[in-house]
């Protein structure tokens, strides 16, 4: 047997091999996830916030598992919110049509769109509450996103309650294009409302939050908050290196380094994320205000500062 043979029959076994390697959806249906110690029950980090013991890693998450987190199991009412009847106004079709991938991705998630709203109370407090899962198409932000954003604002104002947002995603939608990116300023215009009712809008960064998103919405919060480890930018490092031709910090485009340059307020653990955004809000409404002062070290002379900046 001479070796091209020999190089033949190897380059068969590893075919066979890798044929057997379990595919994408087997790994996301399976009852293990990876991180940095390698294999982790999803129940153990479901246990835990979906937040890693040994590296702190926050895993990303869906809507509702942000908010069983944020609000408590069962302790919340998901907002119906309006989808427009044509999805795909562009018809816009690469190696797919859009209309296969919005069909897929909302088999996958169980959602109409990227963004969920929920209402629901924190301290005592009735809050309205959004998020965007990353598993649906990137967190991108299309006609149904922005009705969503807007929808759930509009019902922050009609029932008098702060506008608590989590946001990430990599941007506007651009099977889109222009359709997607006005949500930019409609999104804006919805909280400059918020804000002429002296309503507080809150605004947690969680991973990863990129493009459009930080560059509207994202960044009109009266507090920033930051999850642990978050990544908040608008262009990507390689981009950014490459323009200012300069050796960039290893932490850049994190919500930590943000904290450090004034972009981000706080930068939380998730599990403790809805504590601080209840303390936060009691400051805001005047309510409990030296037993939650106490805890976000704000003196009762900056207490009505504080207010006035978020009104």
């Amino acid at each position: 047997m001479n070796w091209i043979t020999k190089a033949l029959k190897i380059g068969q076994k590893i075919k066979k091999i890798l044929k057997k390697r379990p595919s994408k959806e087997d790994i996301e249906n399976s009852d293990w996830i990876s991180c940095c110690t390698g294999p982790i029950l999803k129940k153990d980090l479901e246990d835990n916030f979906w937040v890693c013991k040994a590296c702190g890693k926050h895993h990303r998450i869906s809507c509702e598992q942000r908010f069983d987190i944020f609000f408590g199991k069962n302790n919340y009412e998901i907002i119906k919110t309006p989808i427009q009847g044509n999805e795909d106004p562009l018809k816009w079709k690469d190696t797919k049509p859009y209309k296969e991938r919005l069909s897929q991705a909302k088999k996958k998630t169980g959602q109409a769109c990227a963004v969920m709203i929920a209402k629901g109370k924190i301290s005592n407090i009735f809050i309205t509450a959004g998020a965007v899962n990353f598993n649906f198409l990137g967190g991108s932000i299309s006609s149904a996103e922005g009705e969503a954003i807007i929808h759930g604002v509009q019902h922050a104002i009609d029932n008098k309650t702060p506008f608590v947002f989590f946001a990430s995603g990599g941007g506007m939608r651009m099977f889109q294009s222009a359709i997607a990116l006005q949500n930019m300023t409609r999104t804006t215009l919805a909280i400059n409302e918020l804000k002429k009712n002296n309503l507080p809008y809150i605004v947690c960064i969680v991973d990863p939050c990129a493009g459009g998103i930080t560059a509207s919405f994202a960044m009109l919060g009266d507090i920033h908050f930051g999850e642990t480890g978050a990544l908040c930018a608008f262009a990507g490092r390689r981009v950014v290196q490459a323009t200012v031709k300069e050796d960039l910090p290893s932490d850049f485009q994190t919500v930590e380094y943000l904290q450090k340059h004034g972009f981000i307020d706080r930068v939380v653990n998730r599990k403790d994320l809805s504590s601080e955004i209840g303390n936060i809000l009691s400051i805001l409404l005047k309510k409990d205000n030296t037993v939650k002062s106490e805890n976000l070290n704000v003196t009762s002379e900056n207490i009505d500062q504080v207010t006035k900046a978020a009104s």
